[in-house]
């Protein structure tokens, strides 16, 4: 049946309903808000009187387009209003009574031809649908908040749902100027199925003491281009919110990732519940507002800090993309750096790729010819680890292999003089282990530099329980130095960022192995509902699916979480040797590699 779905009513003008009824009156629909509240319903229409005024002031729509704006837009007190429309979309607080009872009223009161819909992002649609006389027309239509700006809405069908409806809803989100993404029926559908699951981990990994709040928001910000840190997020989205869904989908999946970490239920029953309640991770300036204020656990810059060694020359131990990176990082800043390659054609091949994304930064005009050519001749080429003796700072990237490692730095510590930090580079190894192999271990630090060095801005610095405060002060000077924002983290596997990310991305596989969704729909769901740069499957195939099964397989060996045990979809793709983008074949194929 082809609905035409002029006439829209949305039950509950909170924010939600409020930016939901936006679009679909600026899409031409005649829309009915329904709210109990009249102080609501006097709220939705100055928010929309608002938003077109600034529409009108900006260019975007005419005085008199705003006009009928605003006379498509009526608010009603009872459901009775919605009798005559086509579809109706509720967004009533997040509980089965409340939405069950919704569906009950509407069921008398709506044409037997109207599509019920729940903007739901943590219940099950299929439960909501069981309760109607018509569950055929009941599905699910999660917008994402602020509805007007962002572009994804996730279409969910339940085992009763109708094609019809759904094929009537998904082409009403393309004439809204959405990007529809069919999904089924499970807690947290595609976007926040996965983003709680993350969030729900950064906050454990906060609660555990592990890194500053702080920290865990820089490190996922500029390690993975995220607009927001996942803690800052928590406290946009409502700390009590996210411990609902997390709740529904704890109790879906009976995933211990999805458990709600204890802090959660505490700052919610505390009442600090992130921006909206003026404190939660962070403190506010008022309840609603966005500026964060110090409080008592804001660090003080320069309490209680240690001296760090000097350091002048820096040594590189490696000939790869990473190593040739962070030597032209230390070379650009002014230090005089040492190269050692594994042999004369190694180095030889580093320097071409040094003087290669040199010439780059040139072109692009992001650097001088005469930058270039002194930070070339700061840089000395060698074969050998002899060439370390007299640097103040060693730093390996070598093979993400633990004895590889191990053998470098028992030559590190024969070669480097007493009192040169070394460093190593590891992104999920334990810095321990390669610390004890030393007569120094106090010498010895994780400096966790992300590829491409030269252009990202996040290093983890990685202190063992050997580690010394001074070698510890010595790389964070070292990384401001550079120009690097250094966050601090304890020695295991996965440090901040890499603990956060691949068990997303593992998570995001098992979706397609149980043909949930596809890779595209999860990777438009994610950058269009997340703000995520590259979506997991995109990711991967660029990271390499080789490098991100080691990687889960060290996590998981590390934390023993069943949850976290690497997807057999993405083992079998390894086995095979589909790689990602540089076998020319993972989740996707390639033209060339």
């Amino acid at each position: 049946m082809d609905t035409p779905l002029r006439t829209i009513a949305v039950v509950g003008l909170g924010t939600m309903g409020t930016g939901i009824a936006e679009v679909l009156a600026r899409a031409g629909r005649e829309v009915i808000g329904i709210d109990v509240s009249e102080a609501a319903a006097r709220q939705a229409v100055a928010s929309l009187e608002a938003s077109t005024a600034r529409a009108v002031r900006r260019e975007g729509i005419t005085e008199r387009e705003r006009r009928d704006v605003l006379a498509r837009f009526r608010t009603f007190g009872d459901l009775q209003a919605a009798a005559d429309a086509e579809l109706v979309i509720e967004v009533v607080p997040e509980t089965y009574e409340i939405k069950q009872q919704v569906f009950r009223d509407l069921d008398a009161i709506v044409s037997p031809a109207a599509i019920l819909a729940t903007g739901t992002n943590a219940l099950s649609v299929t439960r909501l649908a069981a309760e109607s006389r018509r569950p055929e027309r009941v599905l699910g239509l999660h917008f994402f908040n602020p509805a007007p700006a962002m572009k994804l809405v996730e279409v969910v069908s339940s085992v009763l749902t109708a094609p019809s409806a759904v094929e009537t809803v998904t082409r009403l989100a393309r004439e809204l100027g959405k990007q529809p993404v069919a999904v089924g029926d499970r807690p947290g559908f595609v976007a926040d199925g996965l983003l709680f699951g993350y969030l729900n981990q950064a906050a454990a990994m906060y609660e555990a003491n592990y890194a500053s709040r702080e920290d865990i928001d820089a490190a996922m910000r500029l390690g993975c281009g995220l607009p927001m840190g996942p803690l800052a997020l928590l406290d946009l989205i409502g700390v009590d919110t996210a411990r609902t869904v997390l709740e529904a989908m704890y109790s879906a999946s009976h995933d211990r990732l999805h458990a709600p970490a204890p802090v959660l239920g505490q700052l919610s029953r505390a009442g600090l519940t992130g921006r909206k309640s003026g404190r939660g991770f962070y403190t506010y300036d008022a309840p609603g507002g966005r500026t964060v204020v110090p409080d008592a656990l804001t660090p003080v810059a320069g309490a209680g800090a240690v001296a760090g060694r000097p350091v002048s020359s820096v040594g590189v131990a490696g000939s790869g993309t990473m190593a040739s990176g962070i030597a032209e990082v230390f070379a650009k800043a002014g230090y005089a750096v040492v190269l050692a390659a594994r042999g004369p054609e190694k180095a030889d091949t580093a320097r071409e790729r040094i003087a290669t994304s040199l010439e780059r930064s040139v072109s692009k005009g992001r650097l001088t010819a005469q930058a270039r050519d002194e930070t070339l001749a700061r840089i000395t080429l060698a074969g050998s680890l002899d060439a370390l003796a007299g640097v103040d700072l060693a730093v390996e990237a070598v093979a993400e292999d633990l004895e590889v490692k191990r053998e470098l730095f028992r030559t590190l510590d024969k070669v480097c003089k007493p009192g040169a930090v070394l460093a190593t580079t590891t992104s999920s190894l334990p810095v321990v282990a390669v610390a004890r192999v030393t007569s120094r271990p106090q010498d010895v630090v994780g400096m966790h530099f992300f590829n491409p060095a030269p252009a990202m801005k996040l290093v983890e610095v990685v202190r063992t329980v050997l580690t010394g405060d001074d070698a510890h002060a010595t790389v964070r000077e070292v990384c401001a130095a550079v120009r690097k924002h250094p966050v601090d983290c304890g020695d295991r596997a996965g440090f901040i960022v890499n603990a956060l990310l691949f068990p997303y991305l593992n998570n995001a596989v098992k979706m397609v192995e149980e043909h949930y969704a596809t890779p595209d729909d999860i990777d438009a769901a994610m950058k269009l509902g997340g703000g995520y740069p590259m979506g997991p499957f995109e990711l991967l195939d660029v990271v390499g699916l080789d490098v991100s099964l080691a990687i889960e397989k060290v996590l998981h060996g590390e934390f023993r979480d069943p949850g976290l045990a690497p997807a057999p979809l993405l083992e079998h793709l390894v086995a095979a040797g589909c790689l990602g983008r540089k076998t020319g074949r993972g989740f996707r194929e390639y033209a060339s590699r």
